[in-house]
Protein backbone atom coordinates (compact mmCIF):
# COMPACT_ATOMS: atom_id res chain seq x y z
CA UNK A 1 0.00 0.00 0.00
CA UNK A 2 1.13 3.33 -0.47
CA UNK A 3 1.54 6.35 1.33
CA UNK A 4 -1.12 7.90 -0.56
CA UNK A 5 -3.09 4.77 0.09
CA UNK A 6 -2.66 4.15 3.74
CA UNK A 7 -3.11 8.27 4.35
CA UNK A 8 -6.39 7.79 3.00
CA UNK A 9 -7.55 5.17 5.24
CA UNK A 10 -6.28 7.12 8.10
CA UNK A 11 -8.50 10.22 6.79
CA UNK A 12 -11.52 8.06 6.91
CA UNK A 13 -11.18 6.35 10.56
CA UNK A 14 -10.69 9.77 11.58
CA UNK A 15 -13.80 10.74 10.11
CA UNK A 16 -15.88 8.24 11.43
CA UNK A 17 -15.27 8.56 15.15
CA UNK A 18 -16.25 12.13 14.63
CA UNK A 19 -19.03 11.29 13.62
CA UNK A 20 -19.67 9.68 17.50
CA UNK A 21 -19.36 13.71 18.80
CA UNK A 22 -22.30 14.80 19.75
CA UNK A 23 -23.43 19.22 20.56
CA UNK A 24 -22.23 20.01 24.23
CA UNK A 25 -19.18 17.61 24.50
CA UNK A 26 -15.95 18.25 25.81
CA UNK A 27 -13.21 16.38 23.28
CA UNK A 28 -10.22 15.38 23.35
CA UNK A 29 -7.63 16.13 21.07
CA UNK A 30 -4.82 13.23 20.09
CA UNK A 31 -1.50 13.16 18.86
CA UNK A 32 -0.31 11.59 15.28
CA UNK A 33 -0.97 11.76 11.87
CA UNK A 34 -4.13 10.02 11.81
CA UNK A 35 -5.50 11.50 14.66
CA UNK A 36 -4.88 14.89 13.31
CA UNK A 37 -7.42 14.14 10.82
CA UNK A 38 -10.42 14.32 13.52
CA UNK A 39 -9.12 17.94 14.58
CA UNK A 40 -9.75 18.65 11.66
CA UNK A 41 -12.74 17.24 10.08
CA UNK A 42 -14.02 18.90 13.81
CA UNK A 43 -12.44 21.99 12.72
CA UNK A 44 -14.49 21.95 9.06
CA UNK A 45 -17.74 21.21 10.91
CA UNK A 46 -17.69 23.94 13.52
CA UNK A 47 -16.84 26.54 10.35
CA UNK A 48 -20.25 24.91 8.67
CA UNK A 49 -22.56 24.79 11.62
CA UNK A 50 -22.80 20.99 11.22
CA UNK A 51 -21.52 20.88 14.69
CA UNK A 52 -21.52 22.91 17.26
CA UNK A 53 -21.15 23.82 21.30
CA UNK A 54 -17.64 21.53 21.57
CA UNK A 55 -14.92 22.46 23.31
CA UNK A 56 -11.56 20.43 22.81
CA UNK A 57 -8.50 19.37 25.22
CA UNK A 58 -5.44 18.97 23.48
CA UNK A 59 -2.97 16.35 24.23
CA UNK A 60 0.42 17.96 23.25
CA UNK A 61 1.36 21.49 22.52
CA UNK A 62 1.33 21.29 18.64
CA UNK A 63 -2.51 19.46 18.62
CA UNK A 64 -3.11 22.88 20.64
CA UNK A 65 -1.54 24.94 18.03
CA UNK A 66 -3.20 23.20 15.40
CA UNK A 67 -6.74 23.27 16.84
CA UNK A 68 -6.26 27.15 17.89
CA UNK A 69 -5.26 28.22 13.80
CA UNK A 70 -8.26 25.96 12.88
CA UNK A 71 -10.57 28.03 15.51
CA UNK A 72 -11.51 24.99 17.55
CA UNK A 73 -12.45 26.37 21.59
CA UNK A 74 -9.86 24.57 23.80
CA UNK A 75 -9.92 24.21 27.81
CA UNK A 76 -8.04 22.04 30.33
CA UNK A 77 -8.23 18.95 32.17
CA UNK A 78 -8.21 21.18 35.42
CA UNK A 79 -10.63 23.55 34.08
CA UNK A 80 -13.07 20.41 33.01
CA UNK A 81 -12.24 17.54 35.08
CA UNK A 82 -13.91 14.87 32.56
CA UNK A 83 -13.81 14.60 28.95
CA UNK A 84 -16.87 13.15 27.15
CA UNK A 85 -14.72 11.83 24.34
CA UNK A 86 -11.05 11.76 23.38
CA UNK A 87 -10.02 10.48 19.48
CA UNK A 88 -6.86 9.44 19.53
CA UNK A 89 -4.14 7.42 17.48
CA UNK A 90 -2.18 4.18 18.59
CA UNK A 91 0.93 2.39 17.49
CA UNK A 92 -0.52 -1.25 17.74
CA UNK A 93 -3.59 -2.03 19.24
CA UNK A 94 -4.27 -6.19 20.12
CA UNK A 95 -7.16 -8.25 20.53
CA UNK A 96 -8.33 -6.95 23.36
CA UNK A 97 -7.95 -3.52 22.51
CA UNK A 98 -4.89 -2.53 24.19
CA UNK A 99 -2.40 -0.30 22.88
CA UNK A 100 1.37 0.68 22.46
CA UNK A 101 1.41 4.14 22.47
CA UNK A 102 3.69 7.33 22.68
CA UNK A 103 5.20 7.64 18.83
CA UNK A 104 4.38 11.45 19.01
CA UNK A 105 6.14 11.67 22.33
CA UNK A 106 3.28 12.46 23.96
CA UNK A 107 2.40 9.53 26.20
CA UNK A 108 1.96 11.19 29.15
CA UNK A 109 -0.86 13.86 28.46
CA UNK A 110 -2.50 11.21 26.00
CA UNK A 111 -3.06 9.27 29.10
CA UNK A 112 -3.83 11.60 31.67
CA UNK A 113 -6.69 13.00 29.09
CA UNK A 114 -7.29 9.14 28.38
CA UNK A 115 -8.18 8.41 32.07
CA UNK A 116 -10.06 11.32 32.60
CA UNK A 117 -12.62 10.39 29.57
CA UNK A 118 -15.94 8.68 29.70
CA UNK A 119 -15.37 7.33 25.79
CA UNK A 120 -11.79 6.96 24.61
CA UNK A 121 -11.87 6.00 20.22
CA UNK A 122 -8.87 5.09 18.86
CA UNK A 123 -8.65 5.27 14.88
CA UNK A 124 -6.00 3.53 13.27
CA UNK A 125 -5.48 1.87 9.71
CA UNK A 126 -5.38 -1.80 10.22
CA UNK A 127 -1.43 -2.01 9.97
CA UNK A 128 -1.34 -0.80 13.43
CA UNK A 129 -3.18 -4.22 14.17
CA UNK A 130 -1.06 -7.24 15.64
CA UNK A 131 -1.64 -10.23 17.97
CA UNK A 132 0.95 -9.25 20.45
CA UNK A 133 1.68 -5.48 21.73
CA UNK A 134 4.97 -5.01 20.87
CA UNK A 135 5.62 -7.42 18.03
CA UNK A 136 6.10 -4.42 15.48
CA UNK A 137 6.71 -1.27 17.97
CA UNK A 138 9.11 -0.76 20.78
CA UNK A 139 7.44 0.48 23.74
CA UNK A 140 8.15 4.28 24.27
CA UNK A 141 8.82 5.53 27.85
CA UNK A 142 8.81 9.00 29.12
CA UNK A 143 12.29 9.66 31.52
CA UNK A 144 13.38 12.32 33.33
CA UNK A 145 16.92 13.67 32.25
CA UNK A 146 18.25 13.14 36.03
CA UNK A 147 19.55 9.17 35.83
CA UNK A 148 18.37 8.44 32.60
CA UNK A 149 21.41 6.25 31.51
CA UNK A 150 20.66 4.54 35.07
CA UNK A 151 16.95 4.31 33.99
CA UNK A 152 17.93 2.65 30.36
CA UNK A 153 20.48 0.23 32.14
CA UNK A 154 17.20 -0.87 34.39
CA UNK A 155 14.63 -1.07 31.18
CA UNK A 156 17.26 -3.30 29.17
CA UNK A 157 17.83 -5.86 32.34
CA UNK A 158 14.17 -6.31 32.06
CA UNK A 159 14.66 -7.66 28.71
CA UNK A 160 14.76 -4.65 26.05
CA UNK A 161 16.92 -3.33 23.39
CA UNK A 162 16.68 0.45 24.72
CA UNK A 163 17.18 3.66 22.56
CA UNK A 164 17.13 7.35 23.34
CA UNK A 165 15.23 8.90 20.88
CA UNK A 166 16.49 11.85 19.09
CA UNK A 167 15.56 14.12 16.54
CA UNK A 168 16.24 14.37 12.86
CA UNK A 169 19.05 17.00 13.44
CA UNK A 170 20.47 14.27 16.01
CA UNK A 171 19.69 15.41 19.61
CA UNK A 172 17.96 14.20 22.34
CA UNK A 173 14.24 14.50 21.69
CA UNK A 174 12.17 16.36 24.46
CA UNK A 175 9.10 15.72 25.64
CA UNK A 176 6.36 18.86 26.28
CA UNK A 177 7.43 18.22 29.93
CA UNK A 178 11.12 18.37 28.76
CA UNK A 179 11.37 15.21 29.58
CA UNK A 180 12.89 12.10 27.17
CA UNK A 181 11.80 9.18 25.58
CA UNK A 182 13.07 5.72 25.76
CA UNK A 183 12.52 3.69 22.83
CA UNK A 184 12.05 0.06 24.11
CA UNK A 185 12.15 -3.04 21.97
CA UNK A 186 10.71 -6.07 23.88
CA UNK A 187 9.43 -7.84 20.96
CA UNK A 188 6.31 -9.57 21.67
CA UNK A 189 5.19 -8.44 25.48
CA UNK A 190 3.49 -12.21 27.32
CA UNK A 191 2.92 -10.26 30.39
CA UNK A 192 1.06 -6.77 29.77
CA UNK A 193 -0.01 -6.33 33.49
CA UNK A 194 3.94 -7.19 34.89
CA UNK A 195 5.75 -5.14 32.40
CA UNK A 196 3.51 -2.13 33.49
CA UNK A 197 3.92 -2.63 36.99
CA UNK A 198 7.48 -3.05 36.94
CA UNK A 199 7.89 -0.05 35.13
CA UNK A 200 5.55 1.73 37.53
CA UNK A 201 7.61 1.29 40.53
CA UNK A 202 10.59 2.79 38.90
CA UNK A 203 11.35 6.28 40.13
CA UNK A 204 12.59 8.44 37.31
CA UNK A 205 10.20 6.50 34.75
CA UNK A 206 7.67 9.13 34.58
CA UNK A 207 4.38 6.87 32.29
CA UNK A 208 5.21 3.97 29.86
CA UNK A 209 2.70 4.01 26.85
CA UNK A 210 1.44 0.92 27.21
CA UNK A 211 -2.64 1.93 27.55
CA UNK A 212 -4.09 -1.25 29.28
CA UNK A 213 -8.18 -1.44 30.12
CA UNK A 214 -8.39 2.23 28.46
CA UNK A 215 -9.97 2.38 25.12
CA UNK A 216 -14.06 1.69 24.64
CA UNK A 217 -13.58 1.78 20.71
CA UNK A 218 -11.40 1.29 18.04
CA UNK A 219 -12.78 2.30 14.39
CA UNK A 220 -10.17 0.78 11.63
CA UNK A 221 -9.96 1.45 8.39
CA UNK A 222 -8.60 -0.64 5.46
CA UNK A 223 -8.96 -1.21 1.98
CA UNK A 224 -12.45 -3.25 2.66
CA UNK A 225 -13.99 -0.71 4.60
CA UNK A 226 -14.14 1.20 8.53
CA UNK A 227 -15.07 -1.38 11.09
CA UNK A 228 -15.85 -0.17 14.57
CA UNK A 229 -14.61 -2.25 17.56
CA UNK A 230 -15.98 -2.25 21.12
CA UNK A 231 -14.50 -3.11 24.73
CA UNK A 232 -16.39 -5.51 26.25
CA UNK A 233 -15.67 -4.34 29.91
CA UNK A 234 -13.80 -0.35 29.11
CA UNK A 235 -13.23 1.50 31.90
CA UNK A 236 -14.78 4.93 32.73
CA UNK A 237 -14.11 8.06 33.83
CA UNK A 238 -16.21 8.59 36.77
CA UNK A 239 -18.83 10.60 35.70
CA UNK A 240 -19.56 14.49 36.57
CA UNK A 241 -20.14 17.78 35.38
CA UNK A 242 -17.74 17.94 32.32
CA UNK A 243 -17.98 21.70 32.37
CA UNK A 244 -17.59 22.73 35.86
CA UNK A 245 -14.40 24.23 36.87
CA UNK A 246 -12.34 22.86 40.30
CA UNK A 247 -12.55 24.70 43.20
CA UNK A 248 -9.42 26.61 44.14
Amino acid sequence: MNSDSREELKRRAAERAVELIEPGMVVGLGVGSTAIHAVRRIAALLKTGALRDIVGVACADSVEREAEALGIPLTTLDDCGTVDLTIDGADEVDPHLNLIKGGGGALLREKMVAQASRREVIVVDSSKLTSALGSRFPLPLEVIAFGAQATARFVASLGARVAFRRTSSGSLFHTDQGNYILDCAFGPIEDLEGLAAALERRAGIVEHGLFLDLVTDVIVADEDGVRHLRASSPVRATPCSSRRKLPG
